[in-house]
């Protein structure tokens, strides 16, 4: 047994090494990348495999287990694995690392690599994002297994680094893991106190053990160059009852020779001589490059064969279900049914936060994968489900304080396969999760934002809880649509758009003061993003609007038809997709002829594109109640005509 063991981690150790060298010979080519974290993980990497259930032949196999590389940068590790195992790379593709319009781009891209579960890239989102997809498999979890048999029992990797754990995402995603109690999560910290600058010890000095076990995790410690203590500690993470955090001491560039352990490995090429020299200690052929030996090839392949066993059997189990229920709940999540649901009516005066809250429970009734929570703002953002239940059994999940992690883990929601969830907060609060808003429209993530108190109409919050260039910023946003509803009927066409948009994200920024029920469209539609919601014949000024501006560019319009000036409006809920449509479209809505004038309580300088003119926010606003700050900022009817006069 003792003999059989060596010989295992034999030839363990030439599988690393062959990660260590595909890694290194892909950053020298490309004279670009970092070859010090994959040369550190290698050895993690080939245990990691022994114990993943994954099928290369079919990527998207709902209860796979979930890998996710929140060190983007180590990427020299990431496709030599996915080439190593059979996801349809090829030594081409390694050889194109990091080149125009290659397979094998600079940090792992969802939908662009086979393969890769999210993109990753900014430190720390990984770590959320793994959250995230075990959030999503704790739900479905909970909807689709009984006792007698288990539909949904996966577990979630994640490969993080130093940096991971410096950024402030993942003390909120670990803090949110720890509380749900989420024991199919297995963090592996690759700990080799190294970052860009030098040693760990210019920056940190916390005791990473003692903070994970203050969130409820579970620390376990291991050499991350031993074979049989990364087996071993990998082996009880998957039996615990909470979730659990493998502190791998690691040497960053292992093997690398004279840069072995130096900061200098961490993002540059380490030189022809230096790899060739690591080459040959190793034993391997320092004139090969982008070389792997058969053995090694077949072990690391033998996922192919596991991976399509393990669906197959899988399949099977779905047929045999004791209870045909859960096959019916399976089907249910994996084809949504839009047609069901039943959207409110309005016919008063409201907030847009209000018509949104009640659009989003007749959503909920009607789709049982419909799910989320808001940034402890529920009772503000109206985003409740009402009588939904509280994740994981039920559908609202409180994320607590922690705008920037709740982004993320629902992204990987979305991405996780039949669910439909969204995040919330108050419009000005955005900031604290911009950068994941920016990797949900990159990705093409269907990830729903609810965002409330959309302007000085806050009130006496005052200016550091009033958005005012927020639209403007999330407008410049490609592939993001934002969606300012004037009133309910507007509400319920944006749910309808967004909905059909699969490959993008929505956000709807709701206001906290009620607005009236508006006139319906003259010409065009909100579902075009635009539409002209009053007209005169021959008009020579359009005023366009959103959200609550609209109802006020209609009474300026009607004191301008009182002294004989001919005036249209138009209501642009989203001015994405308006923008989008086709020039003869857009000058129907918008006549060229006129003049025209933006109305936006906001800063609003992406209104040019459009207008003549913007009546728009100079400043931060002020403390005072709504109506106040709309008369003191030029937001009344008087103070709009002594504009455009």
């Amino acid at each position: 047994m003792k003999e059989e063991k060596t010989m295992s981690n034999k030839m363990r150790q030439k599988m690393a090494d062959s990660i260590r060298f595909l890694a290194t010979d892909m950053v020298q080519r490309a004279n670009s990348g970092h070859p010090g974290a994959p040369m550190g993980l290698a050895d993690i990497a080939v245990v990691l495999s022994e114990h993943l259930n994954h099928n290369p032949k079919n990527p998207e196999w709902l209860n796979r287990d979930r890998l996710v590389f929140s060190g983007g940068h180590a990427t020299g590790l990431i496709y030599s694995l996915y080439y190593l195992w059979g996801y349809g790379l090829e030594v081409e593709d390694l050889k194109n690392f990091r080149q125009l319009d290659s397979k094998t781009p600079g940090h792992p891209e969802f939908g662009h690599t086979k393969g890769i579960e999210i993109t990753t890239g900014p430190l720390g989102q990984g770590i959320a994002n793994a959250v995230g997809f075990s959030m999503a498999s704790k739900f479905l979890g909970e909807q689709l297994n009984s006792d007698t048999a288990k539909v949904i029992d996966h577990n979630v990797y994640c490969l993080c680094g130093d940096g991971d754990l410096e950024e402030g995402i993942s003390y909120e995603a670990c803090s949110i893991a720890g509380h749900n109690k989420l024991d199919n999560l297995i963090l592996i910290y690759d700990s080799n106190r190294i970052t860009i600058e030098g040693s760990t010890d210019l920056s940190i000095s916390e005791n990473i053990r003692g903070r994970f076990e203050s969130q409820n995790w579970d620390v376990q410690e291991c050499d991350g160059h031993n074979f049989d203590e990364i087996n071993l500690a990998l082996s009880r993470a998957k039996t615990n009852i909470k979730p659990t955090i493998i502190i791998a001491n690691t040497v960053i560039a292992k093997g690398a020779g004279i840069l072995e352990g130096s900061h200098n490995s961490h993002g540059a090429p380490l030189g022809d001589e230096v790899i060739a020299k690591a080459k040959e200690d190793a034993g391997f052929d320092p004139t090969k490059k982008f070389f792997v030996e058969e053995d090694v090839m077949a072990r690391f392949r033998c996922a192919i064969e596991k991976g399509d066993l393990l669906e197959r059997e899988w399949l099977h189990s779905l047929k045999t279900l004791p209870l045909m229920e859960q096959n019916e709940a399976l089907e249910v999540f994996l084809n949504p049914d839009f047609s069901r649901i039943e959207y409110p009516t309005f016919d008063k005066a409201d907030a847009t936060r209000n018509t949104n809250g009640k659009i989003m429970n007749a959503i909920a009734k009607a789709l049982p994968n419909f799910l989320g929570g808001s940034a402890d703002l529920s009772p503000s953002n109206k985003t409740n489900l009402n009588d939904m239940g509280v994740f994981p059994k039920g559908r609202n999940i409180y994320f607590g304080i922690r705008e920037h992690a709740m982004a993320s883990i629902v992204n990987a929601m979305a991405l996780y396969g039949p669910l439909i969830p969204f995040s919330a907060t108050f419009f000005v609060f955005s900031d604290y999760l911009k950068p994941a808003a920016r990797l949900a429209a990159l990705s093409g993530i269907q990830h729903f934002f609810i965002w409330t108190h959309d302007s000085i109409g806050v009130g006496e919050d005052g200016p550091t809880h009033q958005p005012i260039e927020h639209l403007s910023q999330f407008r410049a946003l490609p592939n993001f649509y934002v969606w300012r509803p004037a009133d309910g009927v507007e509400n319920v066409q944006a749910w309808r758009v967004a909905l059909e948009m699969k490959n993008s994200p929505s956000a709807f920024v709701c206001s906290r003061q009620n607005l009236s029920v508006l006139p319906r469209a003259v010409t065009g539609s909100a579902r075009r993003g635009g539409y002209m919601i009053s007209s005169d014949e021959d008009p020579s000024i359009t005023l366009m609007a959103s959200g609550s501006e609209v109802e006020l560019a209609l009474k300026v319009k009607a004191k301008l038809k009182s002294i004989g000036v001919k005036v249209n409006v138009a209501s642009i809920p989203c001015y994405d997709l308006f923008i989008e449509q086709s020039e003869s479209y857009i000058d129907s809505i918008i006549k060229p002829l006129t003049r025209k004038i933006a109305i936006e309580a906001a800063r609003g300088l992406e209104w040019y594109r459009l207008a003549d003119e913007v009546i728009g926010m100079d400043s931060f606003g002020a403390s005072a109640p709504a109506e106040k700050l709309f008369e003191k900022f030029g937001f009344s009817v008087d103070a709009i005509l002594e504009k455009i006069n």
